[in-house]
């Protein structure tokens, strides 16, 4: 399988990277599935039904999200009904939405998605690695999913590493979400699960992750009340990753970075 999964969406400018880029990636990579991290993506908090549905009728397949799932308040209502919409696993039970599906590729083939989040430096959740057997309890990769990703969304990458290392040789592809800077440590660990700590985002990099810079600088220059962050809105840099597994296996065969548009240097699969 050939699968893009697209970090961080930030504001304006980061669902325009995805409106734009995500149809013609489809096509030019062959693209059979496609996730993408979409928390921060109502003016940089938070998700909404309308910018869900816009993400889906260009070929985004599941939206994931992290610790801003419930900024838009209405989003407590609509995520039960959207099974393609998953707030972090590792929530209280009892918790609206879901951290983990099960979904059905174009071909037949089956994608689970799982999505947990940290607790290093972050909200005080349930155990995400607990969580995370709990979903694999009752599905094996390359028996009764075809594909595994999961997006751990923290801010520690001793925790993502973590994280990658406990599922290696049982997950397709263990990749981070949240810190809106691409690391440069993609792989494939030894029991052949593909890895990055952080994917980075889709926004303008002209900022300071995402925000307009002016107010984001004022706050740690001057320790004043300041406005409102805001997101930066100037031309967008799609950060992804891009993923190929073992037909048999679904392990991972190649694992690389894409970065188009933007400040950043460009990068495609080789």
């Amino acid at each position: 399988m050939k699968v893009l999964f697209c970090g961080d969406v930030v504001g304006k400018a980061g669902r325009k990277a995805i409106l734009d880029n995500v149809p013609n990636l489809r096509e030019r990579l062959g693209l059979d599935f496609v996730i993408v991290n979409g928390e921060n993506a109502a003016h940089g908090f938070g998700i909404t039904e309308g910018i869900c549905k816009a993400f889906y009728e260009v070929g985004v397949d599941v939206v994931t999200t992290g610790n801003h799932v419930w900024a838009q308040r209405a989003i407590i209502d609509y995520i039960d009904g959207d099974p393609r919409l998953l707030r972090p696993l590792n929530y209280p039970e009892g918790t609206p939405g879901r951290g983990v599906n099960v979904f059905d590729a174009p071909d037949g083939r089956r994608v689970m998605v799982i999505h947990p989040m940290g607790r290093l430096f972050m909200d005080a959740l349930d155990d995400p690695f607990v969580a995370v057997e709990g979903a694999l309890a009752n599905h094996r990769l390359g028996a009764s999913v075809d594909c595994i990703i999961v997006d751990i969304h923290a801010e520690a990458t001793s925790e993502k590493m973590a994280m990658g290392h406990t599922l290696d040789g049982r997950v397709s592809m263990v990749v981070g979400s949240h810190s809106h800077v691409p690391t440069a440590d993609t792989q494939i660990l030894p029991g052949g699960t593909a890895y990055q700590s952080d994917a980075g985002m889709c926004g303008d990099y002209d900022s300071v992750i995402g925000m307009i810079k002016e107010t984001a600088v004022a706050r740690f220059t001057q320790k004043l009340p300041t406005a409102r962050l805001e997101p930066a809105e100037g031309e967008p840099t799609l950060c992804a990753v891009y993923l190929e597994t073992d037909e048999k296996t679904g392990l991972a065969r190649h694992v690389s970075p894409l970065r188009i548009g933007g400040r950043l240097t460009e990068h495609w699969p080789v």
